[in-house]
């Protein structure tokens, strides 16, 4: 009595230019992450051993977001500036030039992370939330195994030279999209391009971000630059361009210029050779599936998570997509029942495969009716 259902997912698409080539980035490691699919697009000693420099602070930032979020602090909290936090600024590193005794808001600190880079704002923001900055970098580090950041150890909110500070290219697309998926309000401030601090002890200091992406109008909205002599230039990057948002992460650069140039053409690289579908939102896009014995023909099916696939061009033409199961399945169905799969495939080549649950129980029918139905559906079929 029961069937194989095989429905295509119809999506149109449509002609564009192809470059077949995958980009030379002149780097030491580089990878290119498409942000709803998690598909890796471009890899170049991605698991590589890096030292992350400023991009340590994208971390330390979201440590400070995740307190906010939760109502533990607020953005007007203020830290009163340590010695210790203050001689930062006078040791020739990236600063926002804070002054000793003075008491500056969270939400300034911030700014002073992530515009103007400073180690200084770094140090202040750790002792005002953990009380010393080596209990700070220890939410850090636990927050980066919750992540899944399985190659990454942080030893200071900075990421000034130390040996133990350490991730990968990897670690750090994964640190990015975190960031940027569970903090959108607050990863408003990495596009940010100028912060002016005015109580420096002289004039006030007007710093413009060193992501020099952010200033092309290309759609870079984030995240971090890094710059170590051991480790030459670094940058985490995002753009997103209607729907589309690709991740970009790129260590070894030789000059800043490379940084920026070769970067670009990753992401643009990127935008022009692979293309991504929604498939199913997250308890949103519905699923007819076909039931029997129930008080309704179909019963309606959802993923439990949002599915994107990202292509290449090439295999656009090669590209579908089916919501299979054998039914009509019977009832009763239980409200999260497995009732179907979507398949996807390139060509014969399945590529991803996401179960389908049931969105609402369904009853089964009294007895006589059921009986009739049966009795219909071995004459008649789905007539």
């Amino acid at each position: 009595m029961t069937d194989y259902f095989k429905i295509y997912i119809i999506f149109f698409l449509l002609s564009t230019t192809v470059i077949n080539a995958s980009p030379n980035i002149d780097a030491r490691t580089a990878i290119l992450v498409d942000y709803h699919s998690d598909k890796v697009l471009y890899e170049l000693e991605a698991d590589h051993r890096i030292h992350p420099a400023s991009m340590t602070k994208i971390m330390t930032t979201i440590v400070v977001f995740d307190l906010l979020k939760k109502k533990r602090i607020s953005l007007d909290d203020k830290v009163t500036i340590s010695e210790k936090a203050w001689r930062m600024s006078q040791a020739g590193y990236s600063s926002m030039f804070i002054m000793v005794n003075d008491q500056i808001s969270i939400e300034n600190l911030l700014r002073g992370i992530i515009v103007a880079s400073g180690n200084d704002a770094c140090v202040a923001i750790a002792e005002g939330i953990a009380g010393t900055e080596e209990k700070f970098v220890v939410i850090m580090n636990e927050k980066a195994q919750e992540i899944g950041m399985n190659a990454t150890n942080f030893a200071n909110t900075s990421g000034i030279n130390n040996p133990d500070n350490y991730s990968t290219v990897r670690d750090i697309a994964l640190m990015s999209k975190y960031l940027i998926k569970n903090y959108p309000y607050y990863y408003e401030y990495f596009k940010e391009t100028v912060f002016t601090w005015e109580r420096t002890g002289g004039n006030p200091i007007t710093q413009g971000n060193r992501n020099t992406l952010l200033y092309k109008n290309i759609g870079v909205d984030g995240i971090k630059t890094g710059h170590l002599v051991v480790e030459a230039y670094s940058l985490a990057s995002s753009i997103k361009k209607k729907t589309r948002r690709l991740i970009a992460v790129g260590s070894g650069f030789k000059t800043n210029a490379l940084r920026a140039s070769q970067s670009i053409k990753l992401l643009s690289w990127g935008l022009t050779n692979t293309e991504t579908f929604e498939i199913s939102k997250k308890n949103e896009t519905n699923f007819e599936v076909q039931t029997w014995l129930g008080p309704s023909k179909t019963v309606t099916g959802q993923t439990k998570e949002d599915v994107y696939i990202t292509l290449e061009k090439k295999d656009l033409r090669n590209f579908n997509t089916f919501i299979e199961y054998t039914g009509p399945v019977k009832a009763p169905i239980a409200k999260d029942q497995e009732i179907a799969s979507i398949k996807v495939y390139i060509k014969e080549d399945l590529v991803k495969s996401i179960p389908v649950y049931a969105a609402e129980k369904t009853k089964k029918i009294n007895f006589l009716l059921s009986l009739l139905t049966s009795f219909n559906y071995m004459i008649w079929g789905d007539a």
